[in-house]
């Protein structure tokens, strides 16, 4: 079953459930007006939406074409964005970055920050910057939106918890994680509005792409329309969804839509850009940065700019995405 909440005059927009193909949509209006609301009834809302996808598949509904263009993220504004660090590829690459300590470094337990989640992007929403000097740079996830998490939760409570799995993009400007860092209060600044995927998906509709708690797919990033990084968020990812549940749950209960990111997505290897077709490359720019430094001696590839293009999809070159893809571009602010 995949889901997707159109744009609507009301703030959280319109649940609708995508077909398979992701070529058509009907209303889920009946079942719920809302993911959210969908999210706060599960057990009553799944096995209805699932019956109204079951209907849009053989085509006893007939449907609307999908057009990714009208999705706003899943969730327009949610409870809470959690982001996790699943991936030591990435925290060991971008650990020399300014402002990263080897102390947090971490192999025991998962590193996890609050996000801002009032605001989330649409796909093809323009990544906004107030300046052009802030260092703009992508990453891609794998996340999971949530149902009801009580504190300290067993890995059973944890992983019966996740209801749907999509992509993102945690926008970051580099130049601000320094004083975010030092301040100690930690992110803040360096993460304006996250963007999302058109698309979220059940699990089980994802097969053996969803397995050991973790998304096994390749998701490739495109810069400008080259090809930037391809990798699978299946592999090197040492904390997996149910961990970095339980960590973020620790402490607190976690309510229905909260959502959680698996961190940047990184596979050890020795490239630099450019890659080959069938090379694994990067999903962020940081790390491409620091491969470069540690083989040439300096950064060769710069951080994004106005009228930039970044496109993020799971999936093979060539073949369906799974949530759809993030199309954006760079704009500065009106003033």
């Amino acid at each position: 079953m995949k889901l997707a909440t159109l744009r609507a005059s009301r703030p959280d927009g319109q649940l609708v459930v995508v077909s398979a193909d992701l070529g058509r949509y009907v209303s889920a209006g009946r079942v719920a007006p809302t993911l959210q609301a969908a999210l706060d009834e599960w057990e009553r809302a799944a096995p209805a939406l699932r019956e109204l996808s079951d209907q849009l598949e053989a085509g006893a509904v007939s449907g609307q074409v999908f057009d990714p263009s009208q999705a706003h993220a899943p969730l327009p504004r949610a409870f809470q964005w959690i982001d996790g660090s699943g991936y030591m590829s990435h925290l060991e690459r971008v650990r020399s970055l300014k402002g990263s300590l080897d102390s947090e470094l971490q192999s025991v337990r998962p590193l996890i920050y609050q996000g801002g989640s009032d605001s989330l992007s649409a796909p093809t929403d323009p990544i906004l910057v107030p300046t052009e000097d802030l260092a703009l740079d992508f990453e891609a996830e794998a996340a999971v939106i949530i149902g009801a998490v009580p504190m300290n939760p067993s890995r059973e409570q944890a992983a019966a918890a996740i209801r749907l799995v999509t992509v993102v993009n945690d926008v970051s400007l580099r130049r601000l994680v320094a004083d975010d860092l030092q301040n100690g209060f930690g992110f803040f600044h360096a993460k304006p509005s996250t963007s999302f995927a058109p698309v979220v998906a059940t699990p089980k509709s994802l097969g053996d792409r969803w397995r050991d708690n973790r998304l096994h797919l390749p998701v490739r990033v495109e810069v400008n329309g080259t090809l930037y990084g391809q990798p699978n968020a299946g592999i090197g990812m040492q904390f997996d969804f149910v961990d970095l549940i339980m960590e973020a749950a620790r402490t607190r209960r976690l309510a229905a839509g909260t959502i959680i990111g698996g961190g940047t997505i990184s596979n050890p290897h020795d490239e630099t850009l450019p890659i080959k077709r069938d090379g694994i490359g990067f999903a962020c720019i940081a790390e491409a940065r620091t491969a470069e430094k540690a083989k040439y001696g300096r950064a060769r590839t710069p951080f994004l700019k106005p009228g930039d293009r970044v496109r993020i999809a799971a999936g093979t070159e060539g073949g369906p995405a799974a949530f759809g893809a993030i199309d954006q571009r760079v704009e500065l602010l009106p003033k």
